[in-house]
């Protein structure tokens, strides 16, 4: 075989050395990321400043006038704020913890060689794919202290019907029961990859050290399913926090106040036509979630590098 003439082998790296910075300048990439970027722009980035700046003026459809932080002032000063701070809490404690433990143990079973596997796995997702109304008006009705299924068997089998949206000591509990029916099967299915991509060797090779269910769940399916589970937490969180869809097509908020989150309060602001005020109510949540958020995901973060 010949080998190159010095010219060609000198040009062959030279045109090399162009091709690559031809394609390192090429437009290709920017253009491939342009869509989301957009996407981003439009309907995250702008609205967000915008609203920061709204949140300073009394506005409406038409005009606006700058009023600093009015808003703010008049929304700290409302009487529902503390319980409805405590209520947002609570709900997205309960939501998120419950998603996170339920769904890893579904997980668990459903990545176990079990009969049905397949459609459990459906069943489970199932309620994911359903819109939030529409399960709130569900429950609504299958929770009803007077005509509804539930509390009808109960009945049957002699034990108490409670009001579970009438009472002012359950309603926010059971509005958080059927935000985990509704999200849990969200929390399983990422829990369920994450089990799944951990390598078969590791659980082979401890079976064959002697290490029973138990230590293989303690010391190699939990550790190495952190990722999922930081997911979840952040994911749950996030949402408990901002929930608002399911609690307003079930209680309203009521009764009275009982079930107000921090997302109805600012929604009835907004009814009353308190545009600028709602608004102002938004950043606070906005900065609330951020403050939580950030600190945690670095620090669930961490433990993932640090691990």
């Amino acid at each position: 075989m010949s080998t190159p003439a010095p010219q060609v082998r000198e040009t062959i790296p030279a045109l090399e050395r162009q091709s690559k910075k031809r394609l390192s300048w090429s437009s290709y990439p920017s253009w491939f990321f342009a869509p989301a970027i957009i996407l981003y722009v439009v309907f995250f980035a702008l609205p967000t400043f915008s609203s920061f700046y709204f949140s300073l003026t009394r506005w409406s459809l038409f005009e606006s006038t700058f009023i600093g932080f009015g808003n703010f002032v008049q929304f700290f000063k409302n009487p529902q704020l503390y319980t409805a701070f405590v209520h947002t809490f609570i709900y997205a404690v309960i939501t998120s913890g419950a998603k996170v433990i339920l769904g890893f143990l579904i997980a668990l079973l459903l990545t176990s060689p079990i009969i049905g596997r397949s459609y459990l796995r459906a069943v489970v997702f199932f309620p994911v794919l359903l819109s939030t109304i529409g399960v709130g008006i569900l429950f609504k009705s299958l929770l009803d202290p007077f005509h509804g299924i539930v509390n009808a068997l109960l009945g049957i089998f002699g034990l108490p019907q409670p009001g579970w949206f009438t009472n002012p000591d359950l309603a926010l509990y059971s509005i958080a029961g059927v935000d985990i029916w509704k999200g849990v099967g969200i929390a399983t299915l990422i829990f369920m990859a994450g089990i799944v991509a951990i390598p078969t060797e590791y659980f082979e090779a401890a079976r064959i050290d002697g290490a029973t269910s138990g230590q293989l769940l303690r010391s190699i399916t939990i550790p190495l399913a952190r990722n999922a589970s930081a997911t979840v937490i952040i994911l749950s969180l996030i949402g408990g926090l901002r929930s608002f869809d399911i609690i307003w097509a079930t209680t309203g908020g009521g009764p009275g106040f009982t079930s107000d989150v921090l997302a109805s309060v600012i929604y009835k602001q907004y009814q009353a036509g308190f545009f600028g005020l709602s608004t102002a109510g938004n950043v606070v949540l906005f900065l609330v979630v951020t403050a939580i958020m950030v600190p945690l995901s670095y620090f669930l973060n961490r433990r993932q590098v640090e691990l």
